[in-house]
């Protein structure tokens, strides 16, 4: 499979995907009540930034084995913040469909987390860092631009790199 050298985490697919749910989260519980705002509000921003920065500190480590075990955490936040969804609909802050979609949306987020772990594991003696140039096996993915907001070009939302 061909690769292409990735320099930084903000163009790992898994890091910009756990980003789509961390900016929805972000959105989605503004609204909610202000008694919850340091119990369940709390608890699901923390547990949806946590992927993203498992996924830039285990780009940092210099082992293959290493990074994928900080993809793992990624990963488990990420159910942790399918629960917190939960019990706000059990709390009645959200309707099923809000739910089904925010679900959706984690679920494509840890598939694509998978399938990076998998790459990891499997390029376990090399020591640089790169990704597979198709997106963990979508092949139709990889014809067209990502959303803007993911690619960078706002300096406000994603630092440059010194490269």
């Amino acid at each position: 499979m061909q690769q292409t050298p990735v320099r930084s985490f903000t163009e790992l697919v898994a890091w910009q995907k756990a980003r789509v749910v961390r900016k929805a989260i972000r959105v989605l519980v503004k609204d909610w009540p202000p008694e919850e705002k340091f119990r369940l509000v709390d608890q699901i921003i923390r547990s949806s930034r946590g992927p993203c920065a498992n996924i830039a500190e285990g780009f940092g480590r210099f082992h293959e084995k290493d990074n994928a075990r900080f993809c793992r955490m990624a990963k488990s936040s990420l159910y942790e913040t399918m629960d917190h969804l939960t019990a706000a609909y059990d709390e009645e802050y959200l309707d099923s469909r809000s739910v089904k979609a925010h679900w959706t949306m984690i679920e494509e987020s840890i598939r694509v987390i998978n399938g990076y772990v998998r790459y990891l594991n499997s390029h376990d003696n090399s020591a640089h860092a790169s990704e597979p140039l198709v997106e963990y096996g979508d092949v139709q993915d990889i014809f067209g631009p990502p959303p803007s907001d993911l690619t960078g070009e706002d300096d406000r939302d994603v630092p440059p790199t010194n490269n």
